[in-house]
């Protein structure tokens, strides 16, 4: 009798455990190369199931040493092309093909590869996958009521997290240190039950790295080379809640049902905003709308009757055009964390689906600034109208955003007006912060006090500086005088440089920040400090002394000892400005208006000594 096993049944053990029974006595056992291969690729993959099967074939040796079998090895190793495409079928056509060429009965665990196998007119034996009856997993024991995640770790001892919703404490648990062989049976122990349970299945299975969902637990399983050593983190909610027991439980269900919002949960980790977005989620369910989830990996634990979609081929915007589709009324995206996360979770809510993001964020603002470079300004309004802040397990903070055109605050000209976001507390409908676009800068504005008056005034300064340094050599000192009107004082032989022909280009600068500007020489500034001289001894300089030369629209620094290509330090008084490369003509060029010139040219104002080291 000739058998020719598939990878599935090889992986599974039930070959050897056939022939230990007597069934297959005396038969021919064929292992096709194709098979070895796979297994091979696995195993170095950090794949359980590739040790699984290598274990078994060294139980077929033995077998064939005692003499109870025959093993011969046929057919070729597959190339590199039909590995890749083992998901397509490619190597178990190979595999199916020499059971037809030898004349083998071919036996497989897998139900597909055994229909097909019979279409094809083979002699099939179907040995069902093997299914253990596991009731607990051996790392639920490290669990009680107070332990939300346990983390083993092979020559450490067990650590868990315990105690409740924002108050956590990491600390170990046993005094027994764990061994690799320890953890690896536990591993196996969970990818196998994963497998079989009709409430488990293996979320993710990388080199190096699995993560399982198996009832209430998250279990990620590390290995070499991606983790140091073997190590297994199994996590579970420590609490569920409903939406009743939270805070604003009334004003939130109204306003989540009185249409589609976009809404932010935000929170430091710990805090309980997945526990939070669990009972809206089941709350919108239980009142008759379409609730789905995106998650990657699936941890949130909600009832049956929402769906949970994670990363389709790898990417949360497949999952998010599959889900278009679908047309759900409210979507639960865990965790949005990315620029493609925000831009997702934009895309869907500007195509009308209710979406509500978990993001972490130390302040409740935070979470809405993490929008700003992600999504066009006037469209964050439309994209998150919500802000819930979640800190020890309660609703801490809700801000109600919109958009409005209007003067800023702490700004009074008239033709200052532009589309401010509002951020208003939910439940007194007072405003605290504004965001808006001041000279091409977006800035945000708390509107409590001596912060909001300072950071108005700090921005407008910034800006004037920034547009007179444009224009002008030499140092420059802002005043403001009040909100639309600021001195600049400015180098005796800039002025008129600066005011421009009959006033024009100080009127163009004013247009456009839309301030009144007087510009007076720099002798004039009130506590006027004058620039100290350069010498050889100040500070702790090192490397070639360097004469800046500030041109229209670069600062210069000529070097005679640096070569071209050379990676150099530019100082100020010994202390670190920046890092650049030497140019081909043996210098380096600094654009102005840029971060590094601006600071390059308050050195040099304020008489600076200016040197280049070698880095």
């Amino acid at each position: 009798m000739k058998l020719l096993p598939d990878t599935s049944v090889v992986i599974d053990g039930r070959v050897s455990e056939r022939i230990a029974e007597g069934q297959f006595a005396g038969a021919t056992v064929l292992i096709p190369e194709a098979v070895v291969s796979e297994l091979e690729h696995q195993a170095n993959a950090g794949l359980e199931t590739g040790w699984d099967g290598i274990e078994e074939l060294l139980a077929l040796a033995d077998l064939a040493d005692d003499g109870d079998i025959d093993i011969q090895y046929v057919g070729r190793q597959p190339t590199r092309v039909e590995q890749d495409a083992a998901t397509e079928g490619e190597i178990d056509a190979m595999i199916r093909e020499l059971a037809a060429e030898h004349d083998a009965t071919f036996v497989t665990s897998d139900i597909v590869q055994s229909e097909v196998a019979r279409a094809k007119g083979l002699d099939v034996e179907y040995i069902a996958p093997r299914v253990e009856e596991i009731e607990t997993l051996d790392i639920e024991r490290y669990f009680d009521e107070q332990t939300m995640s346990v983390h083993l770790k092979q020559r450490v001892v067990p650590m868990a997290k315990r105690g409740t919703v924002g108050d956590m404490r990491f600390e170990p648990i046993s005094d027994e240190i764990l061994s690799e062989a320890d953890l690896a049976e536990m591993a196996r122990e969970i990818e196998h039950t994963a497998k079989q349970a009709s409430d488990g299945f293996i979320e993710l299975s990388q080199p190096g790295m699995t993560i399982v969902q198996y009832q209430s637990y998250r279990i990620a399983i590390a290995r070499p080379p991606f983790a140091d050593g073997l190590e297994i983190t199994a996590v579970r909610p420590l609490v569920k809640t409903e939406l009743d027991d939270y805070e604003y439980a009334d004003s939130l269900r109204e306003r989540l049902l009185e249409r589609k919002r976009g809404v932010l949960i935000a929170g430091s980790p710990g805090a309980g905003k997945s526990t939070f977005a669990q009972a809206v989620a089941e709350f919108l369910a239980g009142r008759g709308y379409t609730v789905k989830t995106m998650e990657k990996p699936r941890d949130l634990d909600v009832g049956p009757e929402i769906t949970q979609y994670t990363a389709l081929g790898g990417s949360m915007a497949e999952t998010a055009d599959s889900l278009l589709m679908v047309r759900p009324d409210y979507t639960i995206y865990d965790e949005v964390r990315k620029t493609d996360d925000f831009e997702v979770f934009a895309d869907m809510r500007l195509a009308g689906v209710g979406m509500i993001g978990v993001v972490h964020a130390t302040r409740a603002i935070d979470a809405l600034q993490r929008l700003i470079g992600r999504v066009e300004l006037g469209l964050i309004p439309q994209v998150v109208d919500t802000v819930i802040y979640i800190e020890a397990g309660e609703v801490h903070t809700v801000y109600d955003v919109t958009t409005q055109v209007k003067v800023p605050h702490g700004l009074t000209e008239e033709d200052l007006s532009r589309p401010v976001i509002v951020i208003r507390e939910f439940e007194t409908g007072r405003p605290v912060y504004e965001i808006y676009t001041f000279n091409r800068q977006v800035v945000t504005v708390p509107l409590d006090g001596e912060e909001a008056e300072s950071g108005v005034s700090k921005i407008a300064k910034q800006e004037v500086e920034r547009e007179i340094r444009s224009i002008a050599r030499g140092h420059v000192e802002v005043e403001l005088v009040s909100e639309n009107r600021a001195i600049v004082y400015v180098e005796e032989d800039a002025i008129s440089g600066v005011i421009g022909k009959g006033g024009t280009r100080i009127s163009e600068v004013e247009a456009r920040l839309g301030l009144s500007i007087d510009v007076r020489p720099l002798a004039d500034a009130p506590d006027r400090t004058p620039p100290r001289p350069r010498s050889q001894g100040d500070g702790q300089a090192s490397g070639e002394l360097v004469t800046p030369d500030v041109t229209g629209r670069h600062v210069v620094l000529e070097l005679a000892e640096a070569a071209p290509g050379e990676t150099v330090e530019v100082q100020a008084d010994g202390e670190y400005l920046f890092t650049a490369t030497v140019g081909s003509g043996g210098d380096i060029q600094v654009s102005r208006g840029s971060a590094i010139a601006e600071e390059l040219e308050h050195a040099i104002d304020r008489g600076r000594q200016i040197t280049v080291a070698r880095a």
